[in-house]
């Protein structure tokens, strides 16, 4: 099969869950200062651990066996069943320890000062009297380039105020300037800073907010990187401290023409007009390329959109249940940011009819195109109509990497990959899966995922049913390692491929991770999966090609929601962070493991306390490196959507952005 898979890749994203150590603790105060706490009988519990509503915690008791603490359904209360738990996000709390409703406590970070936890009235929600000054907008996100205007207001109404950042008047070089009228200039470093607003005329009332200055470049691919990881480390200012609730949610929507199954790019800092702008690059099904103002509410072109050409009737390709209402660019696209450049594949109807697959390199300050293109994607033996590219743009090392599934399970394909000089747009080769002497299939289509890349310059990707000969060249429902000119180095097939193929059950919904380098026996690894629900662990120094009658040969097979359908599995890919994997299966909850030495473990660390329809989801996670860089504890957010629309079997519709 060569299907479009998750149409929804990344888009607009929705908390998921808030992983490991919130650190820090506060104290519960009503307006006034005082505050009763309440008891386990009061509250209707007598299991676990339970917080008084006054920053201390209560232990309401055990469960006698069978019957476990929450496990009918209730929190804190005994009952059969296995008990969920809950998080600090789900509970809408930031601060302070609350019990998981399953007899453990969660910590769900502190507050930055002048606000305390509870000090707004609300048990475990950082806040302040509202005889306090507020200070609008509560926390900002500013690359170095950018100014913010700060307002000071008291009870709705302006009030005289001194600025200050980090505690200096005025600010300086280091921490950010800051003018009496309260307009801010970021220091050239990334950091956090508090802008503090103190009365004039009563210094014992001021207000705070939080500015994050960050150097991150931008999302110039793709899950963030080559080795498609999904990891942001250089993330300041989405702290779990912030993305609650009342603290986060939609800034502003900025319309287009067409769906986007393509995942939104960023560049921070284009130089564009004689100044600095933050843009977002959105393509859509109907040809059409936008670079927004990140910032700008409401919506700014930086440049008017442009169309790339006529899209393409579902009904040409004769399956109109995987791209609708019209097909396009469904990948997504690719930017290098050294020579300002867009790679973007669009496919187009013409006159004929024909159709056709080109590459475009535009400029991201103008839009123009650039290096002599548009250029046609051709090899001899690639008909154009029913191949779907539907995998993301890979550059590396100089070469833009372009490959193919099919639309549905129709007409005659193969898996392609295509290999561009980045600079000239010239072909330096095509690669096909399968052996073009017949329809021997072998999609590459891995849900909107992209080809992965290492360190040296190898390509791993995944294809999906279709024949299997290696000695003819046919490589279907297997994992492969393509050198950086397009020649096989190695591969893993599944042990019971014919029967993954007789029963369409792709390897192929899934793209493989080029995890970090590990400590232990088998350093170099790389991540594959499918629709067999399966985290297929490979040895990129010997990927163990076919086991006679099980995957043995291989590092390691650990289930994450095992499946033998033609619709189950994984559509997508995981996510990796300090040690840690992520993944959501279709009908399946959001599950971590972790990755010590080289070695997965077998179940689960951790799952959200609800599953995920149909088609799942590839999560991405935000961070500042390891750690937050100022205390041990480690911060994180991983995130992923829920698909707001409903499925009929094949077919879906993807939410405009």
């Amino acid at each position: 099969m060569g299907w479009l898979g998750q149409g929804l890749s990344v888009q607009f994203l929705t908390l998921l869950l808030v992983s490991a150590g919130c650190a820090g603790a506060g104290i519960h105060g009503s307006p006034d200062g005082s505050c009763i706490p309440t008891s386990c009988a009061a509250a209707g519990k007598n299991c676990g651990t339970i917080s008084d509503g006054c920053g201390a915690m209560l232990g309401c008791g055990t469960c006698v066996p069978p019957q476990t603490c929450g496990g009918g359904g209730t929190a804190n209360v005994c009952g059969a069943g296995m008990c969920t738990p809950t998080t600090c996000a789900a509970q809408s709390k930031n601060c302070g320890s609350i019990s998981d409703g399953c007899s453990e406590v969660l910590d769900c970070g502190s507050c930055s000062p002048p606000e305390t936890c509870g000090g707004g009235g609300t048990a475990n929600v950082c806040g302040r009297p509202q005889s306090d000054i507020t200070v609008t907008p509560r926390a900002v996100g500013l690359t170095t380039t950018q100014r913010q205007q700060f307002q000071a207001t008291m009870q709705a109404s302006s009030v005289p105020v001194t600025w200050s950042v980090d505690g200096v008047v005025g600010g300086n070089a280091s921490v950010g300037s800051i003018s009496s009228a309260g307009l801010y200039a970021p220091p050239n470093a990334a950091g956090r800073h508090n802008v503090t607003a103190t009365s004039i005329a009563d210094p014992s009332k001021s207000g705070t907010a939080s500015v994050a200055v960050t150097d991150y470049p931008g999302t110039f691919t793709f899950h963030n990187d080559n080795q498609r990881t999904g990891q942001n480390l250089r993330e300041l200012a989405l702290t779990p401290a912030v993305v609650n609730q009342d603290r986060f949610g939609k800034l502003f929507s900025c319309p287009i023409d067409g769906y986007a199954y393509a995942q939104p790019l960023y560049v921070a800092n284009v130089s564009i007009g004689g100044g600095f702008r933050n843009v977002v690059y959105v393509a859509t099904e109907h040809n059409t390329l936008y670079a927004f103002d990140a910032d700008a509410n409401p919506c700014i072109e930086v440049w008017p959109h442009q169309t790339l050409g006529g899209s393409v009737p579902p009904v040409d390709t004769g399956e109109t249940g995987d791209v609708v209402p019209e097909i396009g660019i469904t990948s997504t696209p690719v930017i290098d940011p050294e020579t300002g450049t867009l790679y973007v594949a669009a496919k187009t109807k013409e006159a004929g009819p024909t159709y056709v697959h080109r590459l475009h390199a535009i400029d991201i300050a103008t839009g123009a195109e650039k290096f002599g293109g548009p250029v046609e994607l051709a090899a001899a033996g690639f008909d154009p109509l029913p191949h779907l590219q539907r995998p993301a743009l890979l550059l590396n090392g100089g070469t833009v990497y372009v490959a193919f599934g099919s639309h549905g399970d129709n007409n005659s394909w193969h898996g392609w990959v295509f290999g561009y000089n980045a600079i000239t747009l010239a072909q330096i080769f095509a690669w096909s899966s399968t052996n073009l002497g017949s329809n021997s299939q072998g999609a590459i289509w891995q849900s909107g995922n992209g080809p992965a890349a290492d360190s040296d310059g190898n390509i791993y990707l995944e294809t999906g049913n279709g024949d299997f000969d290696p000695s003819v060249g046919s490589y279907g429902d297997s994992v492969i390692k393509l050198s950086p000119t397009g020649a096989v180095l190695d591969y893993f097939t599944p042990y019971n491929e014919a029967d993954l193929n007789a029963a369409d059950i792709d390897l192929g919904s899934g793209g493989p991770i080029v995890l970090p380098d590990q400590t232990g026996p088998t350093p170099h690894l790389v991540l594959a999966t499918g629709k067999t629900g399966i985290l297929y662990v490979l040895d990129r120094d010997n990927m163990g090609q076919k086991g006679a009658v099980a995957d043995d040969q291989i590092v390691q097979s650990v289930g994450v929601q095992p499946n033998l359908t033609d619709t189950g599995g994984m559509f997508g890919q995981p996510a990796y962070w300090n040690g840690n994997l992520y993944a959501v299966a279709i009908d399946d909850y959001a599950k971590a493991f972790t990755l010590l030495d080289g070695t997965v473990s077998d179940v689960p660390i951790s799952q959200s306390a609800t599953p995920f329809a149909y088609p799942g989801a590839t999560p991405a996670v935000s961070a500042f490196g390891a750690s937050n860089g100022v205390v041990v504890r480690v911060v994180a957010i991983v995130w992923t959507m829920r698909p707001a629309h409903t499925t009929t079997g094949r077919t879906r519709r993807p939410a405009r952005w």
